[in-house]
């Protein structure tokens, strides 16, 4: 069975909003080598309405040739909204509608399906029904040396308990710290 894996870029007080203001800063050569790394391991991206669209509206328009800009603009993508119409423009995009339980049934046979990882980005508000669903395998968090004070956090203050168990920890040159965490028993899938 593949792996769902949630890739976030947080700051130190857990904002995860509008990380192409404050974190590519922080980008060097290790965390290069780290995101093409996961790149490898990854054949489908899932995201949410809205991460889709800001993705959407810059990654088609960056000069090919470059790993990063290749793989995203190739690769399969999946997302779940229930207001975006079916013909996504973004090539390669699949639009995973309906119900809340459609949505994880849908999710769960992507799961089923060879091959590599399915990463999702960003789009907090899916990662964390993700979570609810049992459906997340894997929480990968950038967190970088910043506190932003105010924005969207990657969990709500009124969310239910969730244990983690750490898998990995990576300190990188720049002061990010690539923490993997996988839900404690009988809480992922």
């Amino acid at each position: 069975m593949r792996k769902l894996v949630a890739v976030e870029l947080v700051s130190l007080d857990g904002v995860m909003e509008s990380p192409e203001e404050w974190a590519f800063s922080y980008s060097d050569d290790e965390m290069n080598e780290a995101n093409a790394a996961g790149m490898a391991a990854s054949d489908a991206l899932l995201f949410g309405r809205r991460t889709y669209e800001g993705m959407a509206a810059f990654w088609p328009n960056q000069p090919g040739g470059t790993p990063m800009v290749d793989y995203i603009n190739s690769v399969r993508k999946f997302v779940v909204s229930t207001t975006l119409e079916e013909n996504l423009a973004w090539n390669n995009s699949r639009l995973i509608g309906g119900s809340e339980r459609g949505v994880a049934r849908e999710i769960a046979g992507l799961k089923r399906q060879p091959g590599k990882e399915i990463t999702a980005l960003g789009s907090g508000v899916l990662v964390r029904s993700l979570l609810r669903k049992g459906l997340l395998d894997e929480l990968r968090l950038m967190v970088h040396p910043v506190v932003l004070g105010s924005g969207k956090r990657l969990f709500d203050d009124d969310g239910e308990r969730k244990t983690f168990e750490l898998v990995d920890a990576t300190a990188f040159g720049s002061g990010v710290v690539s923490l993997i965490y996988r839900p404690s028993a009988g809480q992922g899938s």
